[in-house]
């Protein structure tokens, strides 16, 4: 299996077949609307203005899984997003990302890249706290929280697992180095 092998469901239901990315840089993230780490939508848009035209998207997949912080329907997430955050990359549908009911494609990422690098003292505070709020947290490699990212190349490979509390425009870096 590849990330090409996926077909994810977009806000409106429609199939959204991941080979059509090929040859793309990709962030997948999982975001919630009501989360402490909401504002880094801030971060993802700047990341998407600076580095859409050269090949990078982001696939937002909402999901509800930690402490309810996506109640609202996949309309109410999209209006919230563009109107607050000014968002122009779409929010898929919304997903859960740990457990039986786990959408495929995390079950792949998490399985490529089973964890992430916490660095700093802040940064492992903040992960205990939320590790401890989660109640779909099984396993090692199961996502601890919402704003957990991954970063893809351009040939569907997972080149990087970022935990919440690392902010969007730290990745610019690695996202420069893929895109070249």
């Amino acid at each position: 299996m590849s990330f090409y092998d996926f077909t994810v469901k977009t806000r409106r239901g429609e199939d959204f077949d991941l080979s059509t990315l090929r040859g793309k840089a990709v962030l997948v993230v999982n975001t919630a609307t009501g989360c402490g780490f909401t504002p880094q939508y801030k971060g993802l848009e700047a990341l998407y203005e600076r580095y859409h035209e050269r090949g990078l998207e982001i696939l937002d997949f909402p999901c509800n899984q930690f402490n309810n912080q996506a109640p609202g329907s996949d309309e109410e997430i999209h209006q919230f997003c563009t109107l607050r955050y000014k968002t122009q990359f779409d929010q898929m549908k919304k997903i859960e990302v740990n457990g039986e009911n786990e959408s495929p494609l995390y079950t792949f990422l998490k399985r490529e890249m089973p964890d992430e690098e916490v660095k700093g003292l802040k940064a492992r505070a903040a992960m205990k706290a939320v590790s401890k709020l989660s109640k779909s947290t099984r396993t090692p490699s199961d996502i601890k929280w919402n704003f957990t990212k991954f970063l893809v190349d351009r040939t569907g490979r997972v080149v990087g697992r970022y935990n919440p509390t690392v902010e969007p425009e730290k990745l610019s870096g690695d996202i420069e180095a893929i895109l070249g």
